[in-house]
């Protein structure tokens, strides 16, 4: 009977405990999901901005992987995990060169969060060079 009674006591732990550890996550919370660059000019180069991320979770948040939509956009993020509470950046860098005209590009984020996929967007207007 006492092993009976032990086994059932340790199961209402165990359960108690695995409820306990479902109120834990990781959650990114970003304060901002669109850059607009506005206009910018094709001769000036490439551009960039960097988008935060704030772990507003319980649990240490990672950056899995940043997928741009395209060549002319690439980018940069912090890859050490994130503390709850603390913040991490995601730079991203847009090449104007050869794209004239209005542009919005999607930055897709993997993260160990609550909500796994998160989409940003760059957008902004380029002017062409002037011909030579």
């Amino acid at each position: 009977m006492k092993r009976l009674i032990f086994s059932l006591v340790t199961m209402i732990m165990a359960f108690g405990v695995s409820i306990a550890n479902d109120n834990k996550y990781a959650q990114a919370t970003f304060p901002e999901k669109t850059y607009d660059f506005g206009i910018i000019k094709e001769e000036n180069g490439p551009v960039n901005t960097t988008f935060e991320v704030v772990n507003t979770g319980n649990k240490p948040l990672l950056i899995i992987d940043v997928a741009v939509s395209c060549g002319c956009t690439t980018r940069e993020f912090t890859k050490r995990p994130i503390a709850p509470g603390k913040s991490g950046k995601i730079k991203v860098y847009y090449n104007p060169a050869g794209r004239p005209g209005a542009f919005k590009k999607d930055i897709k984020v993997r993260t160990n969060g609550r909500e796994r996929r998160t989409t940003l967007y760059i957008e902004g207007t380029t002017i062409p060079a002037p011909e030579k």
